[in-house]
């Protein structure tokens, strides 16, 4: 016995402050309160001496059964953390209270418990005999999480329902199911993994219980603490190591540690500082162990207290979506995170060691492959989103704020490629960057230069453009181009554009050039210095503040100054103009011509010509800086401008907070390199899209997001509050951006007092319409009466979201991440294709409807392209009915097979060999894997709900064949008809004419004709993938019934791994 005088200690995630009196011992008690009626006493089995909570109370009822702890602390739990299925099984003894769901959608509360001879499941009240109130564990098919039986699917209290909450047990010939919903996800958890385990090893149970005790982390800790006494010299081991040394050894495993000296308490207390192995281990058992974690590995290791090697696979290839997985991928992970020597010797991957994968870079949310460029970078300069500083010079606000040198470089190295500088005559015929007659004290603009010339290719290769505001004489402008010249040199972009080119040049082609962005003497300046307009912002910038925005506009029109002819020259691909109408610039800009909007304006045409703004930007660059009225250097949502196209949104990177967590987010998605592809329907010289949609995309396949919020780790107090001490009451926002229709945001429950480890267990779902404008936002919030105040926050693209469990690392408003904060959740996209990553992404999902909508073509009034469109209709008909045939089926089939909409087929398979198991464990049903379809046989006599499993598979495998074999031929003529009406395009405007139309009707044609071929395009993007869907979905039932135990060991069918996702039908066929 010894007396802790330290607090904070964390434990696996789990800061635990021991008071300064707790005692610690190995062992746990239960001391039930007398009962003054004892009933007569239960005969059960001699249980080991590990599951003292299994011997029954006197009167065998429920009350009083207590479990006190001779551990205690100062935050101290209410129960004893789950971390073995004896702790499953002991709460299960104990009971719990659960909601049975009926047919006819009544709800009933009952208490149920498991008998403590460990063979039935009981309940009460109930209105029949004790004896038949009662499930034998014996007759138990199945247990099944989430709601996915049939009572559940028709229940009218389904959608009240918490996905995480409900669970299923399936039991009888007749395979009938008790449906069941617990009051937390946690205490549902406990009942699955505790039936599964007696499902497992039935009689033998009590005795695997008892084996499984001395674990791989009891041996790892015993060697953990032996180790740390041999190594500090410090005598006996059985007498225990210095506290020092213990808090020492918890921070080498666990870096997160958090520890607070009570120096003065110790000494006052005079106690022994010494911890012996025991306590260290129990101490250990209770608060490294996270239970949702715990959970999920008894899932997956078919409810052993460990994964082996093909467990290790099978979590890896269903549920974290990784492709070409091997069993030296398991092994290779098993040796890099499993602690115990006896675990890397024996394959095995412990508890500790799952956590320490779960908790590493490689389930990291953010996907690594985006760490660096991902993207096709040769297309045209303007196909791409920049990121942009507006007064790059600032740190602070716009009016009284300083200036420093530090912004150029900060902005620099976090990818921007686009800075600005505003340029004004100086004292000394030296001109310096301000932000014109403010109170920002100004720079030189030799060191501005230096700075950008130092930095501006260290974060990226790709090339810079430097906005220059011009504000000054001719003799300093002289000045200002000698600095450009002689410190920027050769890396000045000054080839002359091709008049004969529609687009600008690539990135690639750019690359390490420096663009300078600004007013170009027109082509009547005789060879010399001339007039040109005042340069867009810096000339507003004080008018902006103290007048307002309507004069702004009118003034700026009025003011110009004299350019000297060799800094017009420098000005190469980005010619900035004045804009005038979306009319004009189609007829007579060029491609190396851009237009600066302030953010009103761009805004008002975002909303009055949303579709129009997206096809200027198809060919132009567009800037747009906030409105000069935000003198407190706030930021414009980028997302309000990247919707329309635009391609330089200016932030000011020196505000922190929701729109610049959005700018930095959006831009790592392609290494961090600044410039991001835009997608493919805001490039396409033909294509329809209204950038204020709310609903979904013509041509893009909606898709699925799923977010389970798990748990919080290391939620810290939020900066500078003190209202509650250090209690923490936190809640989870999931916030969606991106186009109008997926704007949206659902929030977690408060889980009070509780920032170590809270547990949410929440699901929610959104539809995602344009995938590749979407982002994702986790905000943690501490709740509070007075104002809910921010805990930490992370953002991530839809397309860098990695699939499966993963944890999230909390960052301040700052974007420097929190220490060892984390969110832990599970994401999935279902519902059609995800972004060029297929083998990342579920399998789509959407159940049967009796009507059918069809996407309709548009009449243009032109009757020749009229009826070259009206060719596609049936066709379009067909391709859409083969998809979603394919997709009901693939549903039906994963709700037979008690599988959530997030599971994919390899899930469902998988969850088939658990309950397909006949008379002497001989299985029911077989793949045959010959074919290339694998086929799906009875072994024997099946009940009803079996023999519905084998048809809806070979529906299903119908729907598949149907897509294979059509898709191609449907393809090809889709191709041809858009093809053939794609020939009209440049003759629309004569043949409108033709057939009278005028005006708006004209405009109506253009439009209708873009929304048509879109509408092809898109169709023929979804057959491919509808086909590459498939075949995943094959390789997935074939990995599966061999994992599973499903195939037909007599056809000699070896499993092959690594195949490529979308080898095709005529491709050797995996075997």
């Amino acid at each position: 016995m010894f007396v802790i005088h330290k607090q904070g200690i964390l434990f696996g995630g789990l800061t635990v402050c021991l008071s300064l009196s707790t005692h610690f011992s190995s062992s746990y008690s239960a001391r039930p309160p007398p009962n003054p009626h004892p009933s007569p006493v239960f005969i059960c089995p001699v249980l080991p001496s590990f599951l003292p909570s299994l011997h029954p109370h006197q009167d065998g009822s429920r009350a009083g059964r207590e479990r006190k702890k001779t551990v205690s602390f100062s935050c101290s739990l209410s129960e004893k953390k789950i971390s073995s299925a004896a702790d499953c099984i002991h709460s299960m003894v104990e009971g719990s209270e659960l909601k049975k769901i009926r047919t006819n959608s009544r709800v009933y509360q009952r208490y149920y418990l498991l008998d403590t001879g460990l063979q039935a499941l009981c309940w009460e009240p109930s209105k029949k005999e004790s004896d038949k109130a009662r499930i034998f564990l014996a007759s138990v098919r199945e247990v099944r999480t989430g709601r996915n039986t049939e009572t559940f699917r028709t229940s009218g209290v389904y959608e009240q329902i918490s996905e995480d909450c409900a669970f299923s047990i399936i039991y009888g010939e007749m395979y009938e199911s008790l449906d069941l919903v617990a009051n937390s996800a946690e205490v549902a958890n406990i009942w699955v993994t505790g039936l599964r385990y007696l499902m497992q090893y039935g009689k033998h149970a009590v005795d695997m219980l008892a084996s499984s005790q001395d674990s791989l982390r009891l041996c790892w800790l015993e060697q953990l603490f032996s180790s740390a006494a041999d190594s500090h010299s410090q005598g006996n081991v059985e007498e225990g190591i210095h506290l020092q040394s213990a808090v020492g050894l918890i921070q080498s495993v666990n870096p997160g540690v958090s520890i607070k000296d009570h120096t003065e308490n110790k000494k006052a207390t005079g106690k022994n500082e010494r911890v012996t192995k025991p306590e260290f281990i129990e101490v250990f058992h209770d608060f490294c162990t996270r239970p949702e974690i715990y959970f999920l590995l008894v899932q997956f290791s078919s409810n052993k207290e460990f994964l082996d090697t093909q467990d290790l696979m099978r979590f890896l290839e269903a549920e974290q979506g990784m492709a070409q997985v091997s069993e030296e991928t398991s092994l290779k992970l098993i040796q890099s995170h499993e602690p115990s020597k006896k675990g890397r010797e024996q394959r095995y991957l412990s508890l500790d060691g799952f956590t320490s994968y779960l908790t590493s870079a490689e389930c990291h949310l953010f996907d690594r492959e985006h760490d660096t460029v991902c993207q096709d970078m040769s297309q045209p300069l303007s196909h791409y989103y920049i990121s942009s500083s507006h007064n790059t010079y600032l740190i602070e606000d716009q009016f009284k704020g300083p200036s420093d040198i530090s912004g150029y470089i900060r902005a620099l190295k976090m990818g921007c490629r686009c800075v600005e500088v505003d340029v004004w005559d100086g004292p000394d015929d030296e001109p310096v960057v301000c932000a014109g007659p403010t109170l920002s004290p100004p720079l030189s603009l030799r060191c501005v230069l230096e700075a950008i010339g130092r930095f501006a290719f260290v974060a990226s290769e790709y090339p810079l453009i430097i906005c220059i505001e011009n504000h000054c004489s001719l003799l300093q402008q002289k000045v200002m181009y000698q600095h450009l010249v002689r410190i920027l040199g050769e890396r000045l972009y000054t080839d002359p554009p091709d008049e004969r080119d529609s687009y600008l040049p690539s990135p690639h082609a750019l690359r390490h050039r420096i663009l300078i962005k600004g007013k170009k003497l027109g082509p009547g300046s005789d060879g010399g210095d001339g007039g040109v307009s005042e340069e867009d912002e810096g000339a507003e910038m004080w008018t902006g503040l103290v007048g307002n925005e309507k004069d702004m506009s009118q003034k700026s029109l009025l003011s110009t100054f004299q350019l000297l002819k060799e800094l017009s020259d420098l000005v190469i691909l980005c010619h900035s103009v004045r804009f005038t109408d979306f009319t004009t610039s189609s007829k007579s800009q060029k491609p190396w011509e851009m237009c600066s909007f302030h953010e009103s304006l761009a805004l008002r045409l975002a909303s009055e010509s949303p579709g129009d703004f997206v096809n200027h930007n198809k060919h132009f660059l567009s800037r747009v800086f906030p409105k000069p009225m935000r003198v407190d250097s706030s930021n414009m949502n980028p997302q309000d401008l990247w919707k329309c196209g635009c391609q330089i949104v200016s932030m000011n990177f020196q505000t922190a907070g929701l729109m610049m967590d959005l700018n930095t987010a959006w831009f790592r998605q392609n290494g961090n390199c600044g410039y991001v592809l835009r997608p493919a329907i805001m490039r396409q010289e033909v294509s329809y899209f209204s950038a204020d949609t709310r609903d979904t995309v013509p041509g893009v396949s909606p898709q699925l997001l799923h977010v389970k919020v798990i748990s919080g780790q290391n939620l810290p107090k939020p900066r500078g509050s003190g209202a509650k001490g250090d209690v923490v009451d936190p809640y989870v926002y999931v916030e969606i951006h991106g186009i109008p229709a997926d704007c949206t945001e659902r929030r977690t429950r408060t889980v009070t007092q509780n920032g170590d480890n809270p547990i949410f267990d929440e699901s929610f779902e959104f539809q995602i319409n344009l995938p590749e404008l979407a982002m994702v936002r986790f905000v943690v919030l501490d709740d509070d009466f007075i104002g809910d105040e921010f805990i930490g926050q992370y953002t991530i693209p839809l397309e860098c979201l990695q699939p499966g469990y993963r944890h999230v690392p909390l960052q301040f408003l700052t974007g420097e991440e929190l220490p060892h904060a984390k969110l832990f959740v599970h994401v999935a996209l279902t519902n059609r294709r995800g972004g060029g990553k297929p083998h990342k992404r579920g399998l789509s999902v959407r159940k049967a409807r009796k009507g059918r909508d069809y996407t309709a073509l548009r009449d243009l009034g032109i009757r020749a392209v009229d009826e070259v469109f009206k060719m596609a209709a049936p066709l379009l008909r067909e391709a859409t009915d083969l998809r979603e045939n394919m997709q009901n089926s693939v549903a039906v089939f994963r709700e037979l097979c008690g599988v959530s909409a997030v599971g994919n087929l390899m899930r469902c398979v998988l969850a088939l060999s658990s309950r397909v198991s006949g008379p002497e464990g001989m299985p029911l049903l077989l793949f045959d894997l010959r074919d290339y379809y694998p086929t799906l046989e009875p072994q024997g006599p099946l009940p009803d709900v079996l023999r519905r499993v084998v048809s809806t598979y070979e529906m299903m495998v119908q729907a598949s064949r149907a897509v294979n074999e059509l898709s191609d031929g449907i393809y090809d003529r889709i191709l041809h008809i858009q093809t053939t009406a794609m020939e009209f395009h440049e003759k629309l405007d004569n043949l409108a004419a033709k057939e009278g139309l005028k005006g708006r009707k004209v405009s109506r044609a253009l439009e209708s004709f873009s929304w048509n071929i879109t509408i092809l395009k898109g169709q023929t993007d979804l057959l491919q993938h509808a086909k590459a869907e498939v075949q995943e979905n094959i390789k997935q039932v074939r990995d599966a019934a061999l994992t599973g135990n499903l195939a037909k060991e007599s056809l000699g069918v070896r499993r092959v791994r690594s195949q490529t996702r979308g080898q095709s039908q005529d491709d050797t066929p995996i075997i």
